[in-house]
């Protein structure tokens, strides 16, 4: 069931002028490097005295937040490929 939830909810954005599935996932992914880099220039910037301990928090958070949304995707995409290897020709 969740394979067609997902595939649906791909179908539907695919439809979407201007992008298809490939460039949602290069968007999250470079979403998430994004947020990965901020949280560390935040820790640096910590550091060296330069910033708020709850900037560093906030920033960390947000890179998580990226990071797992990106992995469940993969985990959607994934099972759905083993849903079509298990489909009959």
């Amino acid at each position: 069931m969740g394979v067609g939830d997902a595939m649906g909810t791909s179908g539907t954005q695919g439809a979407a002028p201007g992008g298809g599935f490939a460039d949602i996932l290069k968007s999250a992914m470079s979403d998430a490097v994004h947020a990965s880099k901020t949280a560390e220039h935040q820790m640096a910037a910590q550091v060296a005295g330069k910033t708020e301990l709850v900037d560093v928090v906030t920033a960390i958070s947000a890179a998580e937040a990226s990071l797992e949304t990106v992995m469940a995707v993969r985990d959607q995409v994934i099972s759905a490929y083993q849903e079509i290897m298990r489909m009959p020709i």
